[in-house]
């Protein structure tokens, strides 16, 4: 149990940065809210699509750059990011207690929007070294190679877009795929080939990752079964994702989908906690679904922490505030 006594606590935590936990994130935070997202990546399964087309507002907009959009409206309003994988969720009093691999985080309430997150590659060294070299979001940690020499490991269209920012802030880039051709759009391809610091290696596959308190390199394995240490600063995991909820088991009720089961207003079973987005029983999980449920669960959990703190709620988000700089 942890004791939450001399821990600066958070006025809601949300887990996870796709449409609907970002766009709680916009709502908590402009309600003057302490917010913290915690998730692995930034825009979840948006990041597969290059070409959204019902999104009100865009005609034709790519995933990546629609999430990022959220992401910096969110934190033009305060909201504060932590790129780490939760673990563990306990109730400690009237608060929370959010295990992460990198510490525990405390808070009044939580949003669980996490929907699916992404699949780790499963091999020695990830776990231990997972935020000290190993990442699963490009736009997330990318800055934090620049110059510096990556791999990313993946195919398909998720893998091709972290490969395309990448190779705009890195010094040097390997992709590596197991199949031993790409398969995308030509023009997403055509982009990699001509990037000079772009090097494929393809029937390849990662064996290890290998370092102390850093990524300091790989194994790899080809298909011909030759293996090989490669030295470089970061690896990014690029291999789609897969609904985790067993975190949540015993903490909130579940239907037999291992869904999380919400009320019209965004709450659960468990009072201060509240749910949104396509970890939810919800049938229809659309990026503009999953928005307007975050907005809801949102204000669902302000209401809920201002009557904790003996304040008035409200129900609406009609006031002009300005973002903090």
């Amino acid at each position: 149990m942890t004791d939450l006594a001399d821990t600066e606590i958070y006025d809601v935590i949300i887990v996870g940065a796709a449409s609907a936990g970002l766009s709680a994130a916009i709502y908590t935070s402009r309600q003057q809210m302490r917010t913290l997202i915690i998730s692995k990546d930034i825009g979840g399964q948006a990041l597969l699509t290059n070409d959204i087309q019902n999104y009100p507002g865009f005609m034709n907009i790519g995933g990546f750059e629609l999430m990022n959009k959220f992401q910096e409206q969110a934190r033009a309003y305060g909201t504060e990011f932590l790129y780490d994988e939760v673990k563990s969720i306990e109730k400690v009093g009237d608060n929370f207690s959010v295990g992460t691999t990198s510490g525990r985080f405390s808070a009044l309430s939580l949003i669980l929007a996490f929907g699916k997150t992404p699949r780790d590659l499963g091999v020695p060294g990830e776990e231990k070294l997972k935020g000290r070299g190993v990442s699963y979001c490009a736009v997330c940690d990318g800055p934090l190679f620049k110059g510096k020499k990556v791999a990313v490991v993946g195919i398909g269209d998720q893998a091709y877009e972290a490969v395309n920012y990448l190779s705009n802030v890195v010094g040097e880039l390997l992709l590596i795929h197991k199949p031993p051709k790409l398969t995308a759009g030509g023009e997403i391809i055509s982009g990699m080939i001509e990037s000079k610091r772009v090097n494929f290696l393809p029937s390849t596959e990662v064996v290890s990752i290998n370092g102390d308190k850093r990524v300091e390199s790989i194994t790899l394995k080809s298909s011909g079964g030759k293996t090989w240490d490669e030295k470089l600063d970061g690896i990014f995991v690029e291999i789609g994702y897969i609904a985790k909820s067993d975190f949540v088991k015993g903490i909130v009720n579940l239907n037999s989908k291992e869904e999380i089961i919400t009320n019209l207003d965004g709450t659960t079973s468990t009072a201060g906690i509240f749910s949104c987005g396509d970890i939810t029983q919800i049938p229809y999980k659309q990026a503009v679904i999953s928005a307007g449920m975050g907005a809801t669960a949102a204000l669902s959990a302000y209401n809920y922490v201002q009557a904790k703190k003996g304040l008035t709620a409200s129900k609406s988000d009609w006031k002009t505030i300005k973002a903090r700089n």
